[in-house]
């Protein structure tokens, strides 16, 4: 190997301390290289940010005022509740997480709203438009699939949504009723992550509404989609934070 190939395979490891014959060569200007390592310094010092404890301690507190508060539980009702699947939490633990979530609410004086879905019997006030992979058929529904589960505990003052596709908001009057009592912060729960949940805090992070995720107290169709719901979406509208963590704060 030459002296000049040995110097190119060292400039190709990260260093930026080449020849002026090389920065020539390989078309480097010398204002690049500055930027470059810049760049590299800030990513450094970022990640050694994020490594301490101060920064973990801030990232895991959690505050909420509950009068401008609203827990938005989606989908638990019986005939969702009721089949069988859910990952990566088994569906009794996320409906007690969703229990304990409402129950937190009642007592701090946040709003507790409950969402289902349903429609005209003969569904024509449901989405029908063509897709790869449409939706799996249920067949005639029992006539209680879409009431509350009882385990919800439903009171006279929780608002109860009734919506046509996966979204809560449209073609309905939540975010009129949250407005309304000035409620800017929503704590998001209920079946399915990917489906229900996601496409509701999709439309709340839109109109400006701030976000916390429940993740323990929802589960998706499958554990692959609720990682990456969690992991790769919700971090990006909001913060994502356990059941306790949620009623810790409502408490304070």
């Amino acid at each position: 190997m030459s002296d000049e190939e040995s110097e190119i395979g060292t400039a190709t490891e990260g260093k930026i301390d080449l020849p002026d014959r090389l920065r020539e060569r390989l078309g480097i200007h010398p204002r690049q290289e500055v930027l470059r390592e810049m760049l590299r310094e800030m990513i450094v010092k970022e990640k050694e940010k994020r490594a301490t404890p101060d920064q973990q301690e801030v990232a895991v507190a959690l505050a909420l005022e509950p009068r401008r508060t609203a827990v938005v539980v989606i989908d638990m009702q019986k005939g969702i509740a009721g089949m069988p699947g859910g990952a990566p939490h088994t569906k009794p633990a996320v409906i007690s997480n969703c229990a304990r979530l409402l129950a937190a609410a009642r007592a701090a004086g946040a709003q507790p709203v409950l969402v289902h879905v349903g429609g005209s019997p003969d569904g024509a006030d449901r989405v029908h438009t063509p897709t790869d992979q449409a939706m799996r058929s249920l067949g005639a529904l029992p006539s209680d699939w879409s009431e509350l589960i009882p385990e919800l505990d439903r009171q006279p003052s929780d608002i109860v949504i009734l919506k046509r596709q996966w979204g809560a908001f449209y073609g309905t009057d939540l975010d009129l009723q949250l407005r309304r009592r000035g409620q800017g912060t929503i704590v998001i729960c209920g079946i399915s992550t990917e489906f229900g949940v996601e496409s509701t805090a999709r439309d709340a992070y839109e109109r400006g509404y701030e976000l916390i995720f429940a993740e323990d107290a929802m589960t998706g169709t499958t554990a692959e989609s609720h990682a990456n719901s969690v992991g790769r979406i919700f971090p990006r509208m909001g913060r994502v934070r356990s059941t306790e963590e949620i009623v810790v704060a409502l408490r304070v």
